[in-house]
């Protein structure tokens, strides 16, 4: 798989969180509070939840974000292992009484919610660093209870995903979560090929599935193929086809059963890939693709991204290298509820 450097790249000094009110200012306007801003005070927590990491890429300021785009949620990224089986955001900054609480805290204040998500491309995994599922479980339900979660993420790449030791310890950890914390949402969220998931991704949802963990999205990133065909928008349903599929067939779900089941993680923009650039018509191929199968989960990477890059720069941790509004990816996920 490539490396992945504008996606999930662990930066370890601490960014303060740079507000977007110069991007914002005299540009957007409050989401109106109308039909679509009380459905979405009310949708699961992590059904429309783009992703934002408050550890690199210029981080904007949840609540403006919200104010400018009427999203409700955010996946804020990544909790990893401090070296052992802890966790901490980014392995280093505190769990707890630091920025990024502050963040959750405001985000809270102004009517939002926000998923943790465990993992990411680099870094430390507590998957790997927790040697056993009942630790990993304890390090899970840490965060769970710091921050009273509804919903966790684990999005497993790179060397967990890799390790079948570490996609067993995932699965039966998330297995514990679920019997501790009933009503608790989860989700997991992994690479895939252009027709559904790999060796891995496959390997991840039979063990689910033989665990009997209810897993309420199980979600594919659609991008970094390699080689594709097609649109990106195209190439995603396929590949997301392509989970209902597996899905379907280790649960024993009929098909609409099996879509409720699972998710899609895109990225905007230009990925890692050369030939592959993430439009916000591919972004509404997808929500189509979403509101006609009730998907669980609609997302993507990353609200830091979200934004055209300055004159004379590329594609990176700020920016999608493409022509865009500010927001214009966040605003299409923030119109799907189910």
């Amino acid at each position: 798989m490539p490396s992945h450097a504008l996606r999930h790249r662990r930066v370890r000094p601490l960014l303060a969180l740079a507000g977007a009110a110069a991007l914002a200012a005299g540009t957007f306007a409050l989401a109106p509070a109308g039909q679509a801003a009380t459905a979405a005070a009310a949708d699961p927590v992590g059904l429309n939840a783009p992703y934002e990491y408050l550890g690199w890429g210029s981080p904007q300021k949840p609540t403006d974000v919200m104010a400018a785009t009427g999203v409700k949620q955010f996946t804020l990224a990544f909790m990893l292992s401090d070296g052992g089986c802890n966790p901490k955001w980014d392995g280093s900054r505190p769990l707890t009484g630091g920025s990024d609480q502050s963040a959750i805290n405001a985000i809270r204040a102004a009517g939002g919610d926000v998923v943790v998500s465990f993992g990411g491309w680099s870094g430390s995994k507590l998957g790997e660093k927790c040697t056993s599922a009942s630790a990993l479980a304890a390090a899970y339900q840490k965060v769970i209870d710091a921050y009273k979660l509804k919903a966790i993420d684990v999005d497993i790449e790179n060397t967990e995903v890799a390790s079948a030791a570490a996609r067993q310890r995932v699965i039966s950890a998330l297995k514990t979560v679920e019997s501790k914390n009933p009503g608790i949402r989860t989700y997991l969220t992994f690479g895939t090929t252009p027709t559904g998931p790999d060796a891995n991704g496959l390997d991840l949802v039979k063990k689910g599935a033989a665990a009997g963990l209810a897993l309420d999205g199980w979600t594919i990133m659609p991008f970094d193929f390699g080689s594709h065909s097609g649109s990106m928008g195209s190439v995603t349903t396929k590949a997301a086809d392509g989970l209902q599929k597996a899905v379907a067939g280790a649960y024993g779900y009929d098909s609409a059963t099996a879509y409720r089941h699972i998710g899609i993680s895109s990225m905007n923009g230009k990925t890692d890939e050369a030939d592959e650039t993430v439009s916000t018509g591919d972004f509404t191929t997808m929500l189509d693709y979403a509101k006609a199968h009730h998907l669980a989960r609609f997302t993507f990477w990353a609200v830091n991204r979200d934004r055209a890059c300055p004159s004379g720069t590329q594609a990176g941790d700020s920016c999608s290298g493409i022509s865009q509004s500010a927001y214009a990816f966040t605003k299409i996920v923030a119109g799907y509820h189910g």
